[in-house]
């Protein structure tokens, strides 16, 4: 029952934050991506911080160094550089192309366990990988020119990739972190650790968003504009990384791996039902190449793989 709990919480957790892509495009063009992640994380905290201050001061008082260490890493790579990375590149790209482009996580995450970690990498991680990388391949094909790379959208692609490295190493962090709380009895309420993890981010944020002089381009924002920050800060900030937390204290970083793969996949499919944003044959498969890849990388391991990946976890942990 837990795990199915587990499950339905990363379900709804990835499907929320893929909405990410389309809220944040529609209001890219009028204000930088570090105002947006500022106001958007002020937004989330305006609804946190009162309904949850005494859960909130009451953890605090029992956390440790380590507490806070995963913490504000978390918020730098999770939130500030994933945000930061993904927004700029929305200047360069299409959101359909970016948000598949997510799904490239878990197979980094893979390799960074490989390099870093020393884990094995089994038959089912490397067709992941495989998968994953020809989807990305396919995803930059230029129709126009028939070669790789060549698109105007290679700069902004690259930038996107860099926010789905960020988002792997988000991942690999909250798991450490979830299992050492687990294994020293202090587990942190998943809103609790929301609000934490939202206050750094915020924090990391707020002075890059003041250089880009943010009041000009707040004027021009209409009510879409808004609406998108609205949705950015109380659902892609509050609930998305309630139901994440939730998720990721249930179950195995493999099967969070899996279900990432509703995140690309809602913003290919929101990018064409609401932005009329047009999909190439060749992206398509690109597109069902990366979900794939996602598939292989989060099929639930044999029991001898999940003690390596909680090994692995630990070494993480203490290398940070």
């Amino acid at each position: 029952m837990i795990l199915n709990q587990g499950k339905i919480y990363l379900f709804l957790a990835f499907s929320l934050a893929g909405t990410s892509v389309i809220a944040a495009r529609l209001v890219s063009d009028h204000i930088g991506p570090f105002t947006i992640t500022a106001l958007s994380l002020l937004l989330g905290l305006l609804i946190l911080v009162p309904l949850y201050r005494i859960r909130l001061i009451a953890a605090i008082k029992r956390m440790t160094f380590t507490d806070w260490k995963m913490v504000v890493l978390q918020a730098f790579f999770g939130i500030f550089l994933f945000r930061a990375l993904l927004l700029a590149g929305l200047h360069g790209t299409s959101a359909g192309e970016a948000g598949l482009l997510t799904g490239a996580a878990p197979a980094i995450t893979a390799l960074m366990a490989w390099l870093f970690l020393r884990e094995r990498l089994t038959v089912g991680i490397l067709a992941g990988t495989l998968f994953t990388v020809t989807g990305i391949l396919l995803i930059q094909w230029s129709p126009s020119s028939g070669y790789l790379f060549l698109s105007g959208h290679l700069g902004g692609n690259l930038l996107v990739l860099g926010a789905a490295a960020s988002e792997s190493l988000f991942n690999t962090l909250s798991r450490a972190g979830s299992r050492d709380q687990t294994r020293r009895d202090s587990s942190v309420d998943p809103i609790v650790q929301t609000t934490l993890v939202t206050i750094a981010a915020f924090v990391f944020a707020v002075i890059p968003a003041f250089m880009e002089h943010p009041l000009s381009g707040l004027s021009d924002l209409g009510l879409t504009g808004w609406l998108s920050l609205l949705w950015y800060g109380w659902v892609v900030t509050v609930l998305a990384f309630i139901c994440w937390y939730a998720g990721i204290k249930r179950t195995s970083t493999y099967t969070a791996a899996a279900y990432s793969g509703m995140m690309p996949l809602t913003s290919m499919l929101l990018s064409l039902g609401l932005l009329n944003e047009s999909v190439s044959y060749a992206q398509a498969v690109g597109g069902l190449a990366v979900i794939l890849g996602m598939w292989f990388i989060g099929r639930q391991p044999g029991k001898n793989a999940s003690r390596g990946l909680e090994e692995s976890a630990d070494r993480y942990r203490e290398a940070v």
